[in-house]
């Protein structure tokens, strides 16, 4: 039987789907990305701000209507949306067959062919599979990559522990719970036997690994361990919290030539009262501290952020405070979302509640203060030699596209490349610079 996947949210998201994918090829399932063949369709679905949670059960009912235009025969639930509202989706959206929490995906296979041997029998029930969210992360290093084959996610933790007023991750993935090492190092032995160059470390929060399962910060010696891992070019780390960064770990980073001198660090705000209302574990002063020893430590670093506008409480003096942080601090990526009130969150109950458009706006000034900012940063990097991980190529103008070391995909920018040579996905060459485009870099094969 033919199924289609759509996963929905981040990336650590994507490693689910990816490893449900994997599960269901063993089982002899095909896949097929048209919507019209699909006899049976999973989404992995996001609730994380409310803009998600409206995608999710839209692309559920959308989906749902094919069992009428279509050849779809069942339609399954998995994910944050389905471990936090299961009963609700049940109730609300009769088009959904099952439903599969985030701790249960390793029955994913057990969960479809219940649903079709009772459909086969007329019986109509539904079902559902929740695990504990204390439930040990699925480690199985079997996937099915839908990134391309040159870069993969391995996500090395499950679950938060930081209890940030405005984030529900705790209520729909649990505590913190570390994958083991042996595990992590397997998956990334056969990840690189499949091809991949990149390996981009995820985790709600990947600075407390290990924490859980060895009784310290075990980061740096993952990483190390994965350094060794043969075939793996780049290791890219992202979501770092600020406050639990070592001098260890920034060693690590600054020694080790396969880890990219890039650095995602979520900060949310600057200003000490919103840190605290949002129950953050750091201050102004420590984040200041902290960006100033990363960039004296580690030449070249790269520092992605990200940011909250418009939380309860938030004065126009705060957010004029932020905007000097931003322009001040100069941070290569940056990225801003607006408060989204999360039922059953502590900051859901705040007061001073601010109006979507006043957080709208404060979030659109930021974003245009750092488009200068990016767009200068960039111009800088003109007639620098950079090493460009090639990832497709552009036959409409005959250039080639790709990432440097200071590009997550997705979020950042892209190197468009002129080469005399024919170069393939996956290939790793050196570039000069040339252009600075925007949020891109143009540039040319460097000479040997």
């Amino acid at each position: 039987m033919k199924i289609l996947f759509v996963s929905l949210g981040c990336d650590k998201n994507l490693v689910d789907s990816e490893k449900m994918l994997g599960i269901l090829s063993k089982r002899g399932y095909e896949f097929t990305d048209d919507e019209a063949e699909a006899e049976i369709i999973v989404v992995n679905t996001c609730c994380f701000i409310g803009d998600a949670k409206e995608e999710s059960i839209n692309e559920l009912i959308r989906l749902g209507r094919l069992k009428e235009d279509g050849k779809l025969k069942i339609l399954i639930a998995t994910g944050c949306l389905a471990q936090r509202y299961n009963s609700e989706i049940f109730a609300d959206l009769p088009e959904v067959d099952a439903v599969l929490g985030t701790m249960s995906i390793a029955s994913i296979a057990d969960i479809i062919e219940e649903t079709l041997a009772n459909r086969e029998k007329n019986d109509d029930r539904k079902f559902g599979h929740i695990d504990p969210l204390d439930a040990k992360p699925y480690s199985n290093p079997h996937r099915s990559l839908t990134t391309g084959g040159h870069y993969a996610y391995l996500k090395i933790a499950e679950g938060c522990n930081k209890r940030c007023t405005y984030c529900i991750i705790p209520y729909v993935r649990g505590s913190y719970r570390s994958i083991p090492m042996e595990d992590i190092l397997k998956e990334a032995e056969e990840l690189s036997a499949a091809g991949v160059k990149e390996l981009i470390l995820v985790a709600q929060e990947t600075t407390l690994y290990g924490t859980d399962l060895y009784g310290h910060k075990s980061l740096p010696e993952l990483l190390k361990k994965l350094c060794a891992v043969e075939g793996i070019r780049w290791i890219r780390l992202l979501y770092a919290y600020p406050e639990e960064i070592t001098d260890e770990m920034i060693d690590v980073i600054a020694s080790e030539e396969k880890i990219c001198k890039y650095l995602d660090l979520p900060i949310q705000h600057s200003e000490n009262e919103i840190l605290r209302r949002m129950g953050r574990k750091t201050s102004k002063e420590s984040i200041e501290a902290l960006i100033g020893k990363l960039r004296e430590r580690i030449p070249g670093m790269c520092l992605r952020t990200t940011l909250i506008s418009g939380f309860p409480g938030e004065t126009e003096e705060e957010f004029k405070e932020l905007y000097r942080f931003v322009n001040e601090t100069e941070f290569d990526r940056l990225g801003v979302f607006t408060y989204s009130a999360e039922e059953g969150t502590p900051a859901a109950e705040m007061p001073d509640q601010i109006p979507a458009e006043i957080a709208e706006r404060r979030r659109d000034e930021i974003m245009e203060l750092q488009q200068a900012v990016s767009f200068d940063l960039n111009e800088s990097h003109v007639g620098e030699i950079l090493e460009v991980l090639v990832e497709g190529y552009l036959p409409e103008d005959g250039i080639y596209v790709g990432r440097t070391y200071r590009d997550a995909p997705g979020v950042d920018g892209l190197f468009f490349l002129e080469a005399d040579k024919e170069l393939m996905t996956g290939d790793i060459v050196k570039a000069k610079v040339t252009q600075a485009l925007g949020y891109d870099l143009s540039g040319v094969i460097a000479d040997e």
